[in-house]
């Protein structure tokens, strides 16, 4: 079944005569628009696309699938909306809550044409869980650039360097081997910084018995990478290449065990086992992993509490970790 027909089967399932998609993700995902603004409106009847004259171009070139309405304007999306619902004859319309704010679901309902809009029951990111052929083969070359910036700026890290320098030259590397752009915000922590989880790099330089973890990500044709690793600089003491290698046993175990079929939370279960067995357990406060592919966390989540089946074709990350306060992670 391909991505229309599970829109039509939600779309008959909640009683519904159109969906307006506004997540960006979802958007491209759908119809290959990549622009920022806009809305893609499905119905029994046709496939729409609206955005502004900023897009127009690209959007009909992206989504050849959809038939390209420009907004005059900029933002009266209300206007151009209801000639469509209207000559269609749309009465219940449903929308992505997760996506649109507050404000902008009582504007929408105000003004638009239609007896009823509602949310929908199930987010469309649904449809995004198992991936194509094409889509792995994205997340590998976007993987690919990240092993590449990793083997290279192994030859930077050194006593001297400041976090953000190591930062910003990881950032280059990844762009100059054919990453689009990052696929989040890099993060360098060394030393007592390590065992912030999502530390910011700064100023702090870099010194002799430093544990270096590195979390960073690239896009290439819009999908995601993410690779965290750590590295000593010099000498490692007992206790950091016992907690090391602890995380890399808690990894591996999950790694070997990871098969289709089974709910997020087994998974977890399986590496944080591992950790609490050596006294560890306190320190290992997040999730496992999570789904990548357009955007950088999707679902469904390798989670203490995700009780959602992990499909086969799903993208999952592995990444325990042990972070402790005041010393390193």
């Amino acid at each position: 079944m391909d991505k229309f027909e599970r829109i039509y089967e939600q779309m008959k399932n909640e009683d519904l005569d159109a969906i307006l998609v506004s997540d960006g993700y979802n958007m491209r995902y759908i119809s290959g628009f990549t622009g920022a603004t806009g809305y893609l409106l499905i119905t029994n009847k046709s496939k729409k696309l609206f955005t502004d004259s900023r897009y127009t171009i690209a959007a009909m070139a992206q989504a050849q699938e959809f038939e390209v309405i420009t907004v005059d304007g900029g933002r009266n999306y209300p206007k151009f909306l209801n000639e469509v619902l209207n000559d269609e004859k749309i009465a219940n319309l449903g929308f992505e809550g997760g996506n649109l704010t507050y404000e902008a679901v009582l504007s929408l309902k105000d003004k638009l044409e239609v007896k009823k809009f509602k949310p929908l029951s199930k987010d469309l990111s649904i449809l995004r869980r198992v991936k194509r052929p094409d889509e792995v083969e994205n997340l590998k070359m976007a993987e690919h650039i990240g092993d590449i910036a990793f083997g290279e700026i192994l030859h930077h890290i050194k006593p001297g360097v400041t976090e953000i320098e190591l930062a910003a030259k990881l950032e280059y590397i990844m762009k100059t081997n054919g990453a689009e752009k990052l696929s989040f915000e890099t993060i360098i922590a060394s030393g007592v910084n390590s065992s912030k989880p999502h530390a910011e790099p700064g100023k702090k330089v870099i010194e002799k018995g430093d544990f270096v973890t590195m979390d960073f990500g690239c896009m290439y044709n819009g999908y995601c990478s993410d690779m965290t690793r750590t590295v000593v600089v010099g000498k490692a003491s007992e206790e950091q290449k016992k907690v090391y290698n602890i995380v890399r046993t808690a990894q591996q175990e999950a790694i070997d065990m990871a098969k289709a079929g089974l709910p997020g939370k087994v998974y977890d279960k399986v590496a944080r086992d591992v950790i609490t067995k050596e006294g560890y357990g306190d320190y290992f406060g997040h999730g496992l992993g999570h789904s990548v592919g357009l955007e950088i966390h999707e679902n469904p989540r390798f989670s203490q509490t995700e009780e959602d089946i992990v499909e086969p074709g799903t993208i999952m990350t592995i990444e325990p970790g042990i972070y402790i306060p005041g010393a390193f992670g």
